[in-house]
């Protein structure tokens, strides 16, 4: 699967509360839809490697969320979960994708899970891979309301004074990518990096991504309100996590019993990007779960 040059995709962009956002159609536009989300701070071409699997039986569209890749920034406000969820219902409808079967990654397996609680009936399947909604605690907040609004204010002031990181060369920014995922060989390591950064005025590089990215809006989902749409998913349901990923994921903790129909399995000697640290074994897992659908 390292060949990733057998399908290109072409590149499109259709607008979300006045952004222009940005996806990949993979083209096989008659075959079922499948909606592939990337996580916070990736983009559209961490999907490459599954998509070129996929595109032979599925139309694959594969997006950049807002504040990453080839996506305008967000200005005026944070990130927030419902605004995500409004682009992802803004796609489904403009390209007319349902039914369609989602596949999302981290954070975007957080939005694609109440994407599929707001509208069961438009979601054929659901693949979640490390998914984020296990953390409780993002969602529970305990302090007081002054608190949550001075630690908000304080936070968002604070990346309002950063900059974005410069690297002096692509292979400066690619060892830092390897370093983020250690078991990424370089070839994946070095076309994440490419789609991933912008070439500056001065010659050096910085990742696409919005730094406010890094912040979460002062009024989000609650867990009460994130666990009733999980009990409103009616498609089938397949977790995927890696044996060495990051703690709290969705159906760890006994969060896979909010789910009616649902199958968890777990990768070894894979961290959080499971579907490039396994990228075979992911593909065989994920098959198997749609071609039991028919």
């Amino acid at each position: 699967m390292d060949d990733i040059n057998k399908a290109r995709p072409t590149s499109h962009s259709y607008f979300s509360q006045r952004l222009k956002l940005h996806y990949l159609d993979w083209g096989n536009e008659s075959a079922p839809h499948a909606l592939l989300i990337h996580g916070i701070r990736d983009h559209c071409h961490n999907w490459d490697w599954v998509a070129q699997d996929l595109c032979s039986d599925f139309h694959v569209v594969a997006p950049d969320q807002r504040g990453h890749g080839d996506s305008q920034w967000a200005l005026g406000s944070n990130y927030n979960h419902l605004d995500n969820i409004y682009d992802i219902a803004q796609l489904v409808d403009q390209e007319t994708l349902d039914p369609v079967h989602i596949m999302a990654h981290s954070l975007g397996g957080t939005l694609a899970s109440l994407y599929a609680g707001i509208y069961p009936e438009k979601v054929a399947s659901l693949t979640i891979i490390e998914g984020v909604g296990g953390l409780h605690h993002w969602f529970k907040d305990e302090s007081s309301t002054q608190q949550r609004i001075r630690n908000w204010i304080d936070n968002t002031r604070d990346l309002a004074g950063r900059s974005a990181k410069e690297y002096a060369s692509m292979e400066e920014a690619l060892q830092r990518m390897q370093k983020s995922n250690p078991h990424l060989d370089e070839q994946k390591a070095r076309h994440l990096t490419i789609h991933g950064s912008n070439r500056n005025e001065d010659g050096s590089y910085s990742w696409k991504f919005d730094n406010y990215t890094h912040t979460r809006a002062l009024y989000d989902m609650t867990w009460d309100h994130m666990t009733e749409l999980w009990q409103a998913i009616t498609c089938p349901v397949l977790l995927i996590n890696g044996s060495e990923g990051y703690p709290f994921r969705i159906g760890q903790n006994d969060t896979d019993k909010f789910f009616q129909n649902v199958e968890l399995v777990v990768i070894d000697a894979a961290g959080h990007w499971v579907h490039h640290d396994q990228l075979d074994e992911f593909l065989a897992t994920s098959r198997r779960f749609l071609d039991k659908l028919g």
